[in-house]
């Protein structure tokens, strides 16, 4: 009986035994599991921020030859100069300040004064007269333009005069010529247009014989020139535009009696009249770019042709100004005018007039 009892005590301590070796075995087994996935989080971890690393290094690399571009070199032998660092801070536009308004108006203004002067001493061996002349001009020109509706008008005044020692003074150049015209839009280079123009002069004109007797041949209104016109415009671009005036009515005026009692051509006034009008077709090409740098031409070409007279009426005139900017103010200017109207003379009339002055264009 108590041997029986002995072996049951020592049956339990072998079965505790095995069961405390075999859970003991277990938790080793877990250990290990766990330490082997700890060293490989740990190794994917420091190879992730060995990449990152390596490519934060890559991405910062600096090329000093392309730096090395950039550097401004002093002058020899300079100063040392304390530069405050430029700071830049970022500003906010308000909304309102973007609020513009658009302007369908343009302006165009030019306007020069010309100085022409000759001396010369009393024992100048070569010869020569002691001179001066003054000549103006101004253009303007004002452009109303929201399509299809486009208004223009320009305004051209001209006036010089010259003095040579021993002689009066007399008019160099003298031109009143204002255009207005009214144009819609038909295709992309077409317009339908009509317009109004008036040219004449300021002051009193003369001719002078070998004794310098003078005798009045123009005046203000003497002669003086209203046009309209109807037709279709062409302008392709900017700077060139060709009017096609089918219906053209001219006015001249001749209203200076003493001018419009003499007998001779009178503009094509009848003596003794002070007033003709005429049917025509007018075509007018104008051109006005800067052709160079600092170099402008400006060209107006006008043809008139009378109906039911001969082709020897036909008038013919070419206004042409080259002005060539020395600096903001100071140009040389050229200009030229070529005459063809068989009521003044059966020849062909010109002007030319080469100065140095003040030139002012805006913009």
């Amino acid at each position: 009986m108590l041997r029986t009892g002995f072996g049951l005590i020592f049956l339990l301590l072998i079965i505790s035994t095995f069961a405390v070796a075999q859970q003991t075995d277990s938790l080793r087994r877990a250990t290990d599991s766990l330490n082997r996935v700890a060293a490989i989080n740990l190794l994917r971890t420091t190879d992730s921020l060995r990449r990152a690393d390596s490519l934060r290094r890559d991405s910062i690399k600096i090329d000093t030859n392309m730096v090395n571009r950039y550097r401004i070199d002093p002058r020899r032998n300079a100063l040392p100069q304390h530069l405050r660092p430029v700071q830049i801070f970022p500003e906010q536009i308000p909304v309102t300040m973007l609020d513009y308004k658009v302007s369908y108006w343009h302006k165009y203004v030019i306007f020069g004064i010309n100085f022409n002067q000759a001396g010369f001493s009393n024992n100048w061996a070569g010869g020569g007269v002691n001179s001066f002349a003054l000549n103006s001009n101004l253009n303007y020109k004002l452009e109303y333009n929201k399509q299809p509706f486009v208004y223009t008008t320009q305004f051209i005044l001209l006036y010089g005069r010259s003095k040579n020692r021993g002689q009066l003074s007399r008019k160099s150049n003298d031109r009143i010529f204002l255009d207005n015209k009214i144009a819609t839009q038909m295709s992309k280079s077409w317009f339908f247009f009509g317009s109004v123009s008036f040219e004449s002069q300021f002051d009193k004109g003369f001719s002078y014989d070998a004794n310098e007797v003078r005798t009045r041949i123009s005046n203000f209104m003497a002669p003086g020139y209203v046009t309209e016109s109807l037709g279709f415009e062409y302008k392709p671009n900017g700077y060139f535009d060709l009017r096609i005036g089918t219906g053209t009515a001219r006015q001249t005026f001749v209203l200076d009696t003493v001018i419009s009692n003499k007998t001779g051509p009178n503009y094509g006034v009848t003596q003794y009249r002070t007033f003709k009008n005429e049917l025509a077709f007018q075509a007018v090409a104008a051109f006005d770019k800067e052709i160079m740098q600092n170099l402008r031409l400006t060209s107006r070409y006008q043809l008139f042709i009378p109906y039911g007279r001969s082709l020897k009426n036909v008038d013919h005139r070419l206004d042409a100004t080259i002005a060539a900017r020395v600096n903001r103010l100071i140009s040389v200017t050229i200009t030229g005018v070529a005459l063809f109207d068989n009521d003044t003379s059966p020849n062909v009339q010109s002007n030319e007039n080469l100065a140095l002055g003040v030139l002012y264009r805006f913009p």
